[in-house]
């Protein structure tokens, strides 16, 4: 049978106008922002709030009840070991005031005598972690333990050695106040002004009143300490405190200088206590505890910082940015971008940064992602790429 020309025609015709008519009901692409699957480092931290506080600070306070004069010192002002800070002048003692002082005075000496103990306590914990240091570094040297192994016996080192100068500052407060509960069972001096001097060196934290007035022994006076030797207290969730150990590197920010400041975790405290959050959640929260490595010019006591504590870091790690991520039905998934169109694609994740993600199988290094995916795309559906 013949087709004449003017049928092929109206065929070829019709065949134009429903592809056609299929290319305009077609829906338009939609437009996607994108990532790309990359290797680089990845970096594991918990953050949190934090504040600075001076190591050692020694409250100063009226070793008997009197009259104390008018302070003469200024916060911020220096002080050496052994200098006066102030003069109390007790009234004088009646019998039963006398056995008190006399009370106190063999209380002082019990305490004089435990910080001796904790002292020598110290110097031996001191030693031992002294020899470990020394044998690891130099197994070290002979490639026999692991880097790991020799951090940790320096910072135990490190560690007892700051105990140890606590101690040792321990007994000198100590000593003082008991000399000074001595001198108020001496009757010879009862109405003679007691000095009070400093315990150690350093600057005047707070001076809570400076004026003249009569105290009850116990009072405070003055707080002192070196605000060269500062370290931060961060309140961490209970649920990433428990992530954090003693020695994991720590990174202070958003404390008024042009970088960060490296720190050590020295301790975490072992109990949780309630505080509420700006929402009015109660939440639980720890003290995590870090000295700081890198001396800071002007960052004073009780100052605010930002602390982020580093919980694992490692080079090359295939990773991709987390707002591509989104929960498909057998777990974690991306929107991967091929020949145009946009195809789930299940994923294994690993650790989990503050904006990228560890990947561990699943999607190849160099592929494009889909940047928050949204509630219109579908699997397979068209897309254009827009800007990222």
């Amino acid at each position: 049978m013949r087709v004449s020309g003017k049928g092929s025609w109206w065929g070829l015709a019709g065949g134009v106008l429903v592809v056609v008519i299929a290319l305009f009901l077609q829906p338009e692409p939609l437009q996607v922002e994108t990532a790309v699957v990359k290797r680089a480092s990845l970096v594991v931290t918990v953050d949190g709030d934090g504040v600075t506080r001076v190591r050692e600070r020694f409250l100063v306070a009226a070793p008997v009840g009197g009259r104390v004069e008018r302070l003469p010192l200024q916060e911020g002002d220096a002080v050496r070991k052994g200098e006066v800070l102030a003069k109390v002048t007790p009234p004088e003692l009646n019998s039963r005031e006398f056995a008190e002082a006399r009370a106190l005075m063999q209380s002082s000496e019990a305490e004089l005598d435990a910080s001796r103990a904790l002292k020598e306590k110290s110097a031996v914990e001191l030693e031992q972690a002294r020899t470990a240091y020394a044998r690891y570094r130099g197994l070290m040297q002979q490639g026999a333990v692991s880097r790991e192994r020799y951090d940790e016996a320096k910072h135990r080192r490190d560690v007892a050695e700051r105990q140890y100068e606590a101690a040792a500052k321990q007994v000198a407060v100590s000593r003082y106040l008991y000399e000074a509960r001595v001198a108020v069972v001496d009757r010879t001096v009862s109405r003679t002004p007691f000095e009070v001097v400093a315990p150690a060196d350093g600057f005047v934290l707070d001076i809570p009143e400076k004026s003249e007035r009569v105290v009850a022994a116990g009072t405070p006076l003055m707080e002192i300490g070196d605000p060269g030797r500062m370290e931060v207290v961060a309140d961490l969730l209970s649920t990433d405190a428990v992530r954090v150990r003693t020695g994991m590197r720590v990174l202070v920010e958003a404390w008024g200088g042009p970088s960060s400041l490296e720190g050590v975790v020295d301790r975490v405290e072992p109990a949780a206590f309630t505080k509420i959050s700006a929402l009015g959640i109660e939440e639980q929260r720890v003290n995590v505890i870090a000295s700081l490595q890198d001396h800071a010019d002007g960052l004073g006591d009780r100052y605010r910082v930002e602390v982020s504590v580093i919980l694992w870091e490692g080079d090359d790690v295939l990773q991709v940015s987390r707002s591509c991520l989104f929960r498909g039905e057998d777990g974690w998934s991306v929107f991967a971008v091929r020949n145009g169109r946009a195809v789930i694609v299940p994923v294994d994740v690993g650790r989990m940064g503050e904006f990228t993600v560890e990947l561990l199988g699943g999607i190849a290094e160099g592929e494009l992602v889909v940047r928050h995916p949204s509630n219109d795309l579908e699997d397979g559906m068209r897309v254009t790429l827009g800007d990222g």
